[in-house]
């Protein structure tokens, strides 16, 4: 199905500024929908002025839908429906007598004008399933009426308000809707609107009573309710607000009404959000905690490893004091992993610079003469928790095993060793490549009975923890190592 700016791009005439209005109404008109318990269909005037293109659809969620399909991207030429060619000749709202007849239902049109500065631009269609409509009740009389008065505002270029960044909290007719007149006064409240104000303490009715005075006294225990505040609860500024007090939390959305230019109530729509609040709460104190967990685990494992750091220095017998640095460098990549958690809002690593931080403890904590250079390629992007602590530790022990035994033979002070870590990260899959200039496998090795702790270790991680394959190779391009492990991973 095309998209409205599909079809104004290949079918009509209309300008960018249009198409920005046009958008700005269809983002919005769910409202008009709702209000009417009606479909609309925005038609778009062909570019030869051989009739309308249909360039948006909303079904209302208020009462049965008088299109079954699907109707964006079909043409209807001029004549078939004159309402549409009244109300784009004539820039009036047009309504038929008789209703139409589709699919053995009887649908009543009205045709809205859609006017941007002086020029009409577009037709609304309104079609209401007369098979949903019964005796209005005192909900249905007002919604029908505010939707009639921002028709009329669709018409006189009013409406939609241009300044206003709907959110994602924005509140539904359903939700809850007040209508006031000019002076603020509540001329009608839905039944859940009552009840949200009911949950805030309201121990009265809303209608015939002054908004902002009642809104003052529960958010406020009567003090005197703010400039911006007074503007949304009396109609006069197009704006979404929040408003709370301890018993509940409500979402409001004001939509001024004007008729003949002048300002003759609002709409004003209202949700309630006491429990999504509450969970956000709960969330950021859970963020909050978890964050303070992983800080506390980092500290713990750096105390750990600065004992383990002086118990080394204590110890005379070399082979114990190497055991004992190989600790402090496993302790050691844990705890950047840790440390990265604890400053993110999720269990998500950008493993990058967990890499580069291990790299970098590699190479500053070597005890061989050669010079190391590590170099990183590619990225590793975001990673869960569970997979980054264990591939730390894999490529710790990767990269020591690389300083320990590729370049221990080498007899120049001065010479370098270099170690290239390189990443590639496709969907579901992370790749991940060490390769040194050392001087290569041993005749016959085999990772499974090398007996080095290190690669036990990484054997262990990568086909138990991680899932992943492990593979040793000589280097091609030269003297030295290839290590190929590949993981799944989560998107």
């Amino acid at each position: 199905m095309p998209s409205l700016s599909d079809v104004v791009r290949n079918h009509t005439t209309l300008d960018q500024a249009d198409l920005d209005r046009l958008q700005l109404l269809v983002s919005d008109w769910q409202m008009l929908a709702d209000l009417s318990f009606a479909d609309l269909v925005l038609w778009l005037p062909d570019t030869e002025g051989l009739g309308f293109w249909a360039g948006a659809q909303m079904r209302p969620t208020t009462g049965p839908t008088a299109y079954l399909d699907d109707i964006v991207g079909s043409f209807i030429p001029r004549d078939r429906r004159p309402l549409l060619d009244q109300a784009y000749d004539g820039g009036r709202i047009c309504r038929e007598g008789d209703p139409e007849w589709r699919d053995d239902v009887p649908v009543r049109v009205e045709t809205i004008p859609v006017r941007r500065g002086s020029r009409v631009i577009a037709v609304i269609a309104r079609n209401t399933n007369l098979l949903g409509v019964r005796t209005p009740s005192r909900l249905e009389i007002a919604y029908l009426q505010s939707a009639t008065d921002l028709a009329r505002m669709i018409t006189d270029g009013i409406f939609p308000y241009g300044g206003e960044r709907l959110l994602s909290t924005t509140p539904r007719v359903g939700d809850g809707c007040i209508r006031v007149d000019r002076h603020g006064m509540v001329t009608f409240a839905s039944p859940n609107a009552l009840s949200a104000y009911r949950r805030m303490g309201l121990v009265t009715d809303l209608v015939g009573s002054r908004l902002k005075d009642v809104t003052g006294e529960l958010i406020h225990s009567g003090q005197k309710v703010d400039d911006v505040l007074a503007s949304v609860l009396t109609g006069r500024a197009a704006q979404e607000i929040e408003i709370e007090n301890p018993e509940a939390t409500l979402f409001l959305r004001a939509i001024p009404l004007r008729a003949d230019g002048e300002h003759v109530g609002a709409l004003i729509l209202l949700r309630d959000v006491t429990e999504l609040r509450s969970r956000e709460r709960e969330l950021v104190t859970k963020e909050a905690t978890i964050r303070e967990i992983h800080h506390r685990v980092k500290n713990n494992l750096q105390t750990v490893a600065a004992l383990l750091r002086m118990q080394g220095r204590r110890i005379t017998v070399p082979e114990a004091q190497a055991a004992l640095a190989e600790a402090v460098r496993r302790v050691g990549s844990i705890a950047i992993v840790h440390e990265t958690l604890s400053e993110s809002f999720d269990e998500h690593v950008d493993f990058d610079d967990v890499a580069d931080r291990v790299a970098a403890m590699v190479a500053d904590v070597s005890t061989v003469s050669t010079e190391i250079r590590i170099t990183r390629t590619g990225s590793f992007g975001v990673l869960d928790s569970e997979i980054a602590t264990p591939l730390a530790m894999v490529l710790t022990e990767l990269m020591q095993n690389s300083v320990e035994h590729a370049f221990s033979s080498r007899s120049v002070e001065d010479a370098t060793g270099t170690i290239e870590l390189a990443a590639d990260r496709s969907v579901g899959r992370l790749r991940v490549v060490v390769t040194d200039d050392g001087k290569g496998l041993p005749a016959n090795f085999d990772s499974e009975t090398s007996g080095n702790l290190g690669l036990s270790i990484v054997r262990t991680l990568v086909i138990g923890e991680l899932d992943g394959v492990l593979e040793f190779h000589p280097r091609h391009d030269g003297p030295g190592t290839t290590v190929v492990l590949d993981v799944p991973v989560k998107e």
